[in-house]
């Protein structure tokens, strides 16, 4: 007889811990199946290490710097790369141990090994000895996540061509590494690795780096990159890479001909594709379409009982939207009044690189091709005390308004702790706030959030401070 339950998720990250804790509060006897540790990709190898790797190449910087906020240090400083990657492990242990706590305290039955679904609203787990045990629930939700997108040119082998995973568990730090792709994942890696030391490379294929961002901000984290000395090819495509000799060989498409470069790291950061394989979807009846798991506005995929939500569906592949995918969901599930579909316009974007970048809603370009008349508004972080104060002078926070309505159409940030503003914006945008009440908005001051406030004054030709 299977073990019964009201709802079983498969994958604990931060999609799946989300709606078994949900389902749980909810009434609902829960269950979860996890292959690896609890937390996911996000918690262990994604989000939450890569900032410890992030705020030690900060922290370094700061003492590279130290002269320009007066404090004088003798002796030479240098990184303990093994220390650096320690900490960020160990960072990442703690969180798992939280994800461990929460089901205990909300009596959410743990499953370790390999989950497959099958017809009837059952699950097989396969635990690491082999031994296989069949579970059943009125609602099985997956949320099996994603991994590194593997380039068939660029084929992965953990050790002279690594993808993220990898990146954040060197034992040796490099000499030189040239980086696929400049995403949020390339950039991030490139910027610990370039701030410590390493000779980076981006090879970008579209013509300008982090190209979901408004071109401006591409622009804007370009020019920082170059002072760093990180080398920059756009609408340039790795063709070949060469591992035979110490150093691998990658040979560069660039709109210039040919380029090759002898590196000790090729990271592949080319994007993400979800982990739908040998998951029992086919078994199942549950379709897919251009490699993921195909659902309606709440998550319910084509057959009755199954729900998928995460990277492993075709929202955004971020850990913020799987997890409040995971809520719309469960709410559903548990039939809940006024469950809303998810905006998928007003999801917030954050890349946690120096300078950092936050963004949602349209690009500039955007919502001129969306047929809006536009008020656009900027204030340079050059002129805000706070970035001035904390030495951080870079970027500038870019505010794009509907003309007629004073509809809050995006926001764009580039800059020292913009990550911690974007939320202002999301917010507003969800109450329907216009520029002119952000005008009458009393911000804090010195902060880098009256900044908001100071580009939308931009946007009405109110500026006070420029």
């Amino acid at each position: 007889m299977a073990s019964q339950y009201d709802v079983i998720v498969l994958g604990s990250g931060p999609g799946g811990y989300v709606a078994a804790i949900r389902a749980s509060q909810l009434g609902m006897k829960t269950a979860i199946v996890e292959r690896e540790s609890l937390g996911g990709i996000c918690l262990n190898w994604g989000c939450i290490p890569t900032k410890a790797l992030l705020k030690s190449a900060q922290v370094f910087e700061y003492i590279k710097h130290s002269e320009n906020y007066g404090i004088t240090i003798s002796g030479e400083a240098k990184p303990d790369f093994g220390a650096v990657i320690k900490r960020s492990r160990g960072v990442a242990d703690s969180m798992s141990k939280g994800v461990t706590f929460l089901m205990k305290k909300n009596k959410i039955d743990v499953l370790f090994g390999n989950g497959k679904v099958k017809p009837g609203k059952k699950i097989d787990v396969t635990d690491k000895d082999g031994k296989t045990a069949e579970y059943e629930a009125k609602h099985i939700i997956i949320a099996t996540g994603g991994r590194a997108r593997a380039l068939p040119a660029v084929p992965i082998d953990g050790e002279k061509v690594i993808e993220y995973r990898k990146a954040m568990s060197l034992t040796k730090q490099p000499e030189s590494m040239l980086v696929i792709g400049s995403g949020a994942i390339g950039v991030e890696f490139a910027y610990v690795y370039a701030s410590m030391g390493t000779k980076v490379t981006i090879v970008e294929f579209m013509p300008r780096i982090v190209p979901v961002e408004d071109e401006e901000i591409s622009k804007e984290l370009a020019k920082n990159y170059k002072k760093l000395g990180v080398d920059i090819y756009t609408s340039s495509e790795v063709t070949k890479v060469d591992t035979s000799g110490k150093l691998s060989k990658v040979y560069v498409k660039t709109p210039d001909g040919e380029k090759t470069f002898d590196v000790e790291v090729v990271l592949s950061a080319a994007g993400v594709v979800a982990n739908i394989e040998n998951i029992g979807l086919e078994e199942t009846g549950i379709k897919t379409e251009k490699g993921k798991i195909t659902t309606d506005d709440f998550y319910r995929t084509n057959v009755d009982g199954y729900y998928a939500i995460g990277d492993c569906t075709k929202g955004q592949a971020l850990a913020h939207v799987a997890s409040a995918e995971a809520i719309i969901c469960v709410e559903k599930i548990a039939g809940l009044d006024h469950v809303e579909p998810m905006n998928y316009n007003n999801i917030p974007g954050c890349t946690y690189c120096t300078p950092e970048i936050a963004s949602v809603g349209y690009t500039e370009a955007a919502a001129k091709e969306a047929g809006y008349d536009i008020l656009v508004g900027k204030f340079p972080l050059s002129a805000s005390g706070k970035a001035k104060a904390a030495g951080a002078p870079e970027g500038f926070v870019k505010v794009i308004f509907d003309k007629k309505y004073g509809e809050w159409l995006g926001a764009h940030f580039i800059g020292y702790n913009v990550t911690e503003i974007i939320a202002e914006v999301v917010a507003a945008r969800r109450l329907e706030t216009t520029g002119h009440e952000i005008l009458k908005a009393v911000h804090p001051h010195p902060t880098i959030s009256e900044s908001i406030k100071d580009a939308t004054e931009a946007a009405y030709g109110e500026a006070i401070h420029l």
